[in-house]
């Protein structure tokens, strides 16, 4: 692509001129299944990968128009050893753009990139970036929860207020697995299926018309962060039907509008957030194939206790809008979605011995679904390069059917050991 010919011409004359300083770490994990469903690849873990990444960054220093604009241009590469797939070796570009200033009040960067905006705290909802589902559930390092984009992202800095727009020329997914890892609900096979899911999952073509656009408007009012969010594209999950005969799930055309605040509120940070997800391929909801239109909320409170203890509570609601016409629509035999869902989730950050040893723990809990999903972590800096992270991913849930019910066969305790440099 245009970007990336751009980006690679000038990262040449870089490496020729002058050899960057390199920074990174070296990994090791392991993930020991505790549930031993029988549908996965392995049946006793879920991870086994040695990791190196690499980041740098140049400042271009000579006479010239990068030089004027303040260009820096940043990379950031993993390559992965993964024992679980005979060790297969890979590498992952995360970064590799090029970031300029023409003029004060404007910013570009252009390449890929890692996007991210909104106030949860892993609850999405204005945060329509892809996510990486497996890297969540398996215990990688909470970085990779945020798959990256190839984006030109521009940034404008009036005196009102300030925005961000993106535009992202190729269709990235939320990354989640096809049954080889993780075991999941599969509503071909009518229960849960790992490798003997046979479902295809069918991107957009890459054409013009199908470029993504997104927009957040932002500024400060006293103390509180106020912002408003537009987006237009796809759904990052393959929620709805394309061919039921031939097994084949898409990412629907959806906008997305929202808005959010962030405030201190005895003595602690309150937010919240709201997002009208308008599904332009079934707009009436009586398409029983695709997925409906929805709103959703969420509201949370953080606060720092004192003697380095953190803890946050947050609360989500979403609901399905023309669910009536969606109910009337169902065949006798149709898996059929709640209206609404509720979700609770609590987060608890302890650290000890002078913040080199880490505990956290967060619960996800729904009460309409029945089921939840604890993530506990206890992580020890050795030294400023040494970092050792043990910790567990314990999804679970009464129904095959719902988001953590169907996570439950994929319990697992993990252990990182990492080296930066």
């Amino acid at each position: 692509m245009l970007f990336f010919f751009f980006c690679a011409t000038f990262s040449v004359s870089v490496f020729a001129a002058e050899l960057p300083q390199w920074h990174g770490f070296v990994e090791t994990s392991f993930g020991y299944k505790l549930d031993d469903d029988g549908l996965t690849k392995h049946h006793n873990y879920n991870m086994l990968e040695s990791r190196l990444q690499l980041k740098s960054s140049y400042f271009f220093s000579q006479e010239g128009l990068l030089t004027d604009w303040q260009g820096v241009l940043r990379v950031k590469g993993d390559l992965t050893v993964d024992g679980y797939y005979g060790a297969k070796t890979a590498g992952d570009l995360r970064e590799f753009n090029l970031a300029l200033r023409p003029t004060d009040r404007i910013d570009l960067k252009i390449g890929r990139q890692i996007l991210t905006w909104g106030t949860g705290d892993y609850l999405f909802i204005n945060d329509v970036f892809p996510k990486d589902y497996v890297s969540f559930y398996i215990g990688r390092d909470d970085e990779y929860l945020k798959a990256p984009s190839n984006a030109l992202k521009v940034s404008f800095y009036p005196d009102m207020f300030n925005v961000d727009f993106v535009v992202v020329p190729e269709f990235e997914p939320n990354i989640i697995d096809s049954g080889d890892r993780l075991s999941f609900f599969d509503s071909f096979q009518g229960g849960i299926a790992g490798r003997a899911s046979d479902r295809f999952l069918a991107r957009p073509p890459r054409t013009a018309r199908n470029f993504e656009y997104a927009l957040r408007v932002y500024r400060n009012f006293g103390a509180v962060e106020a912002a408003f969010y537009a987006f237009r594209g796809f759904d990052k999950m393959p929620r709805s039907y394309q061919d039921e005969a031939r097994r084949r799930l898409f990412y629907q055309r959806q906008h997305v509008h929202g808005v959010s605040a962030r405030t201190p509120f005895l003595s602690g940070l309150f937010n919240a957030e709201f997002g009208y997800i308008y599904s332009m391929e079934d707009s009436s909801g009586n398409n029983r194939l695709v997925e409906n239109s929805m709103i959703k909320f969420l509201a949370g409170y953080e606060k720092d206790l004192g003697n380095d203890l953190k803890a946050g509570l947050q609360y989500y609601y979403e609901q399905k809008l023309n669910y009536g016409a969606y109910k009337k629509a169902l065949l006798p035999r149709d898996y059929f979605w709640d209206r609404s869902r509720q979700l609770i989730t609590q987060r608890v950050t302890k650290m000890f011995k002078g913040q080199t040893v880490v505990f956290s723990l967060f619960n996800f809990y729904s009460p309409d679904d029945h089921d939840g999903y604890a993530r506990c972590s206890l992580s020890y800096a050795a030294t400023d390069q040494f970092k050792v992270v043990v910790g567990a991913n314990l999804p679970w849930g009464e129904d095959d059917i719902t988001d953590f019910g169907q996570m439950r066969g994929n319990k697992n305790i993990f252990v990182r050991l990492r080296y930066s440099f």
